[in-house]
Order: C-alpha cells, then sequence, then structure tokens
C-alpha cells in the first residue's frame, strides 16, 4: 500500500516501527452521551487514531492511501470489539487519555489495540482489525473489494488479534452457539426492524457506511424495542462487530435481532444487519450490558 507523501524529501528507506502512544482528552459535550463516555465518539476516535497510525508508520504525512495499481484504497474495519468497558466512570470536564498501539498482522491486516483510562483506572479496551479496501465499480460500495499492496513488515499475531479474526469467520460461517452469557438456542428471539442510513448521518467523507454507524442502528432499535421495560438505559460491558459488506446511500438495511437475555445482572443480545434489495449480510454485532441506577 503506498500512501501519497506530500514532498519526496519525507520519504524514507523503510517503514517506520509501531510504537504505542498516548492521547489526553478533557471530556466535553463532544465526547459524552447521556451516562459516561460516548460510545461511538470513542469508535470514531479510535477509528481515526488506527488509520493515523497506519499513516505514520508508512511515514506519510496523511492517510491518503493507494494500493500497487494507484488506486484509491481505505482502510475497512472487519472487526471490532470493544470490552471491560466502565464508559459511565467519565463524567462531565475529567480528564482521560487513549492509549494506541497498531500493529501489521498476517493476511494483509491491521490490528489496532486501544486501552482508556481516566487518572483513577482503565475503563475500557477497543480492539480493531482492518484492512484495506477499495471499489471495483466507481461510486458503488457493494463492490467493495481487498486492495492489493506490499505493506509494512508483519508482526506477530497476538493472541487478542487471532481471536477476533476468529469469531468473525464463526460470524460469517453461521457456527457460533453461545457468546459470554448469550445462548443462540436458550435465548432464541426474533425482532425486526427496518433501516434507511442517512447521508448526512450514517455515511463517511469516503461515501462509505460508516463502521460506528452500526453500532448507533443498534443503539436506536435496541432502544425502540425495551424503552418501556426498564426506566434507566443499561451500560455497555461488551459489543462485538463483524464487518462482512457495505451499502450505497439509498440501500434499505433489516436490523434482524435473534437472540436476547435479560436478566437481574443485565442485557445481551445478537443482531444481524442485512441489505433489504439482496439479502446480503453485512454485520453480525453481539453486545452485552449491566443495568444501571438512576
Amino acid at each position: 500500500m503506498r500512501a501519497r507523501r506530500e514532498s519526496a524529501a519525507g520519504a524514507r528507506s523503510s517503514p517506520r516501527a509501531p510504537q504505542p502512544t498516548r492521547t489526553h482528552y478533557v471530556a466535553g459535550m463532544p465526547e459524552l452521551a447521556f451516562a459516561g463516555l460516548s460510545e461511538q465518539w470513542l469508535l470514531r476516535t479510535c477509528g481515526q487514531l488506527h488509520w493515523s497510525a497506519l499513516a505514520a508508520q508508512s511515514d506519510c504525512a496523511l492517510p491518503d492511501f493507494y494500493d500497487d495499481e494507484g488506486r484509491k484504497s481505505y482502510a475497512a474495519f472487519m472487526a471490532i470489539r470493544v470490552r471491560e468497558a466502565r464508559l459511565e466512570d467519565v463524567s462531565e470536564n475529567q480528564r482521560f487519555a487513549i492509549e494506541t498501539d497498531v500493529r501489521r498482522i498476517a493476511g494483509a491486516r491491521h490490528f489496532g489495540q486501544f486501552r482508556v483510562f481516566t487518572t483513577e483506572s482503565a475503563i475500557a479496551r477497543v480492539e480493531m482489525v482492518s484492512t484495506f479496501v477499495r471499489r471495483e465499480q466507481a461510486g458503488d460500495n457493494r463492490s467493495v473489494c481487498r486492495a492489493m499492496f506490499a505493506g509494512t513488515p508483519v508482526s506477530a499475531t497476538p493472541d487478542a488479534a487471532s481471536e477476533l479474526v476468529a469469531q468473525a469467520k464463526r460470524f460469517r460461517s453461521g457456527e457460533w452457539t453461545r457468546h459470554g452469557p448469550l445462548d443462540r438456542a436458550v435465548h432464541a428471539a426474533r425482532h425486526v426492524v427496518d433501516y434507511l442510513p442517512c447521508p448526512s448521518l450514517d455515511f463517511n467523507g469516503a461515501h462509505l457506511l460508516y463502521f460506528a454507524s452500526f453500532q448507533s442502528m443498534v443503539e436506536r432499535a435496541e432502544w425502540h424495542w425495551r424503552s418501556a421495560q426498564h426506566s434507566a438505559p443499561p451500560a455497555l460491558v461488551e459489543r462485538e462487530m463483524a464487518f462482512f459488506g457495505n451499502a450505497n446511500v439509498g440501500d434499505k438495511l433489516t436490523l434482524t435481532f435473534g437472540a436476547r437475555r435479560a436478566d437481574h445482572d443485565g442485557l445481551s443480545h445478537w443482531c444481524t444487519v442485512a441489505r433489504v434489495a439482496d439479502g446480503a449480510c453485512i454485520a453480525e454485532i453481539v453486545t452485552h450490558k449491566r443495568w444501571t441506577h438512576e
């Protein structure tokens, strides 16, 4: 993968070795949601940190990538997991930091690990596996395919990355039956929500359906489904998302909840996101939450 450099003087003979970095923030309204740090802000921010790290490791000023044949390409996430989350521990004007560690792994992929800290404790881990993609047909997000590139040297694949890739494969093949306390057979459910993504809210600057919008879709669908059943929204513990495709502006989607578990400990559910026109599954999302008190 080549990234466009601002000047030839910036070229180096070898890629920069990945080094963990830490970025500091103060929680204001953009970073916060109803009950703590916004998960969508966190995903968007980690996504940008991941992309920027790829550029830095290629010794490029900007994340402007082109494949081996000179075609515009983008970093696309194959799988994401938010775990050990206590986003409710972040409040207004609180200082926190995100530690970033991104490196290339086998299979022309990159693995990003992000640890979120307040001054008191760790409040979340975010893990992301990405690959580079391009459109086979200009303007058609259904034609997104893997981009070929030489890339930076491959690092040893961490266990967490292997687990995330393996789980995404199980999601795609339908070979998984349990995820934490959620059992697809025991907790089988059927709830379908129609969703039409909005260009100004759900798509990114590359005109692709943005990965963080999937989290938002599921949150809205969950709230409409269960808002009358419990007065306070539950807090996120873990969310795992596997992505298999994209959608064009105007493509209608269905969110099908196929398993749901709710008890005194919390709420869990499994959701499949598919395009209506051709029935193609473009994402599988499993969520675990704990109940909170007002």
